[in-house]
């Protein structure tokens, strides 16, 4: 295993890395998330009864956003022409499981566009049920899949 950090260069400074030596190849990533809710929170997300508006449809366009902006937010992560973004936030018995797919056909991956926008999504939806759930809780953000080809 290589242990030198690729984002540091010999001068011990940050650097993007170079992905000019890559081929261009169809990558997709596929992250997930959860965020625990009280049932009384997802009844009301379910009647569509959240004061600030349909929950789960604006933490889909929230982490549609945040995968596109990624190149924006993280400072190494390279700026890509993502081909699709997918959001979806499902109900569970005890919270929201939030699951976003990225692609793109290109030189690297696209990992922290799908990380990115599955946190935002589940940042959504903290942010529209704060004022009636205080015991939500964020958890297991993760990478499920990563591929090229």
């Amino acid at each position: 295993m290589n242990k030198k950090l690729s984002h540091i260069g010999n001068d011990n400074r940050p650097s993007m890395v170079d992905v000019s030596h890559k081929l261009q190849q169809k990558r997709t990533a596929i992250a997930s998330g959860f965020i625990s809710l009280q049932p009384e929170t997802l009844q009301l997300i379910g009647d569509n009864q959240m004061k600030k508006g349909n929950v789960l449809l604006t933490a889909e366009l929230a982490g549609i956003n945040a995968a596109k902006k990624t190149g924006e937010l993280i400072p190494l992560c390279h700026p890509l022409l993502l081909s699709k973004i997918d959001m979806k936030a499902e109900p569970e018995a005890d919270g929201i499981r939030v699951t976003g797919t990225v692609i793109c056909t290109g030189q690297t991956g696209v990992e922290m566009e799908a990380l990115s926008g599955v946190s935002l999504a589940l940042l959504t939806i903290y942010d529209m049920c704060k004022a009636v759930d205080k015991t939500m809780e964020i958890g297991s953000v993760k990478l499920l899949e990563k591929t090229k080809e």
